[in-house]
């Protein structure tokens, strides 16, 4: 079964997270939710406070399949913690999956890992990552994964499944929420 963290910081997108999660868990995924902080409730863009697994320093020690960060105001978060670019430096190494939506390939970015790589994001980074591929919705190079923003998180969540577990498995699933 793949494993995914999920980083929270606060300020993050609410859609850009619980849509992959939940396909992500109808799809067998192992998800757990960090916070940023020090408390295992976080509170997003629009409000919503969600209730973590854990805080992220309980699980700097660990492997996961994927890092998924969410855009939104907090990726300002995000990109101020040494820790999460030492935990993309790591996922980067080890050859495992980096997923990042709307704002949060700014945090690849500053680990230097889009250089030569195609990547999407959202409109209001464009300043910082001038080569976004704006006409596409969802991006896979190597072992990156990126996507636009809110309006996206589906096929996001969805493109996550299909890398992680297969093609057959995104029918699936896609089929399960359609009907």
């Amino acid at each position: 079964m793949p494993t995914v963290l999920a980083i929270l910081a606060e300020g993050f997108e609410e859609i850009e997270v619980v849509t992959p999660i939940d396909l992500l868990r109808r799809a067998g995924a192992e998800v757990v939710i960090a916070t940023l902080g020090d408390g295992i409730h976080v509170t997003g863009r629009s409000g919503l406070t969600l209730h973590a697994d854990t805080i992220l320093s309980g699980v700097m020690t660990k492997h996961f399949d994927c890092l998924l960060l969410p855009g939104g105001p907090g990726v300002k978060h995000l990109r101020a913690d040494p820790r999460i670019r030492q935990l993309v430096m790591h996922q980067h190494s080890t050859g495992r999956w980096l997923a990042a939506i709307c704002a949060a390939p700014t945090v690849l970015n500053d680990a230097g890992l889009l250089n030569g790589r195609r990547y999407t994001a959202h409109f209001s980074v464009t300043a910082e990552l001038p080569h976004i591929l704006s006409s596409e919705r969802v991006v896979v190079d190597g072992r990156i994964l990126t996507s636009r923003g809110a309006g996206t998180a589906m096929e996001f969540g969805l493109a996550l499944i299909g890398l992680l577990f297969s093609p057959a498995k995104t029918q699936e699933v896609a089929a399960a929420i359609s009907s």
